[in-house]
């Protein structure tokens, strides 16, 4: 049974902002938004360009496209069958303000990462949310993989014991020449993309992830932020020492910039008692190793799992499933507390599992403290 059509006779309503029709993640968003059958993209602005916009909409068949975003706001803030989320998928620089509008309108909020350019333009929108009943998620989108989720889970449980060390890297290799045209590349301008392109682009998941997984933050770190790539202005490199309240220890390794690389996104983690992996590019396989056991090779779909990873599981075994359903477990989270939230009812806890928007302040805490700690001869920075 579909449950938004069983609760309010209608599929939810998801309006989009970003994401045109050429564009990766957007197509990733309206995909993954329509996986599960609980939403219909509405309403639209998916170009810079007016008409450009107006177009795409017609082309992909949005019912509502609109020429600009404040077009957006002002036709769907009273329509009577406005959007129920808004998902944010535009530079950086004007995450902070589109979500501000939005809050005005009565809407929920799907927000790519960063949250916004600064600290205190995150910790200001968390404290206006705070003051509504709107929900608010951060595409950390990995964190939508089942065996994340039972990575999580079983941390959780205690079954590796006491915290002692995270290492997770991601070594993409896209940016291991410099390009022709980077200065109109908006990821490489700080003014649009943020004061670091790779801790804003791809440190911030390792960070959350980290932090998904183990259920704590660091306590202070150190990092080197820097270009590797010679003649390159935008950060293409960070390496990252973290330290816990609990004498843990931690340690990241991400960049854009070497050759051969192809996503490389690995974490690792290990407590007293044992120890799990997982690689993005392996995604239905999580390995556990103990003390005195033979390793375990976890696969999505199979038995002895958490409960959180069957509830992000939806074909069976042996059929991946990758990013777009990570994507796509995430809009099935949000979907389930709107419908909770209609009912006046409490969502399943496990439906809390999306990255919310304390995770988006969390992300640029970290930002804040790792570029901190590099222009200081990489001194240790608390993360407050």
């Amino acid at each position: 049974m579909n449950r938004a059509i069983n609760i309010l006779g209608r599929k939810l309503r998801l309006g989009v902002i970003g994401g045109g029709v050429d564009s990766f993640i957007g197509t990733v968003h309206r995909g993954a938004a329509l996986l599960h059958e609980q939403f219909e993209v509405t309403a639209s602005v998916l170009s810079s360009n007016p008409e450009r916009s107006l177009n795409d909409g017609k082309t992909l068949g949005i019912p509502r496209p609109y020429a600009t975003a404040e077009d957006l706001f002002a036709g769907e803030k009273d329509h009577p069958e406005k959007i129920d989320l808004l998902a944010i998928m535009t530079p950086n620089n004007s995450h902070y303000e589109l979500s501000l509008q939005a809050l005005d309108c009565g809407m929920d909020i799907f927000c790519e990462k960063p949250l916004t350019m600064t600290l205190e333009e995150s910790e200001d929108l968390a404290a206006k949310l705070a003051q509504t009943d709107r929900i608010y998620c951060v595409a950390y989108a990995y964190t939508g993989y089942a065996m994340v989720r039972q990575a999580r889970a079983m941390v959780e449980a205690g079954d590796l014991g006491e915290l002692r060390s995270v290492q997770c890297d991601y070594i993409q290799g896209h940016l291991a020449e410099l390009g022709d045209n980077e200065a109109d590349n908006w990821h490489m301008k700080p003014e649009v993309a943020g004061e670091s392109l790779i801790l804003g682009d791809i440190g911030t998941h390792c960070f959350h992830l980290a932090s998904y997984i183990t259920g704590e933050n660091p306590q202070d770190l150190c990092a080197d932020v820097t270009s590797i790539v010679p003649g390159r202005t935008a950060h293409d490199y960070c390496g990252v020492l973290l330290r816990y309240a609990n004498g843990a220890r931690g340690s990241f390794t991400v960049t854009q910039a070497i050759a051969g690389g192809i996503h490389g996104l690995k974490i690792r983690v290990s407590g007293s008692k044992g120890t799990v992996e997982w690689d993005q590019e392996s995604p239905d396989e999580l390995i556990h190793r103990t003390l005195n056991s033979p390793e375990r090779r976890l696969v999505r779909g199979g038995k002895g799992l958490h409960e959180a990873a069957h509830r992000a599981t939806h074909v069976a075994m042996g059929h991946p499933e990758g990013y777009k359903e990570a994507f796509a477990n995430l809009y099935l989270d949000i979907a389930d507390h709107m419908l909770a939230r209609h009912q006046g009812q409490k969502p399943e806890p496990l439906a809390l599992w999306y990255p919310d928007i304390q995770d988006g302040v969390d992300g640029m805490k970290f930002i804040k403290a790792a570029l901190t700690s590099s222009q200081q001869q990489s001194a240790w920075q608390a993360l407050g």
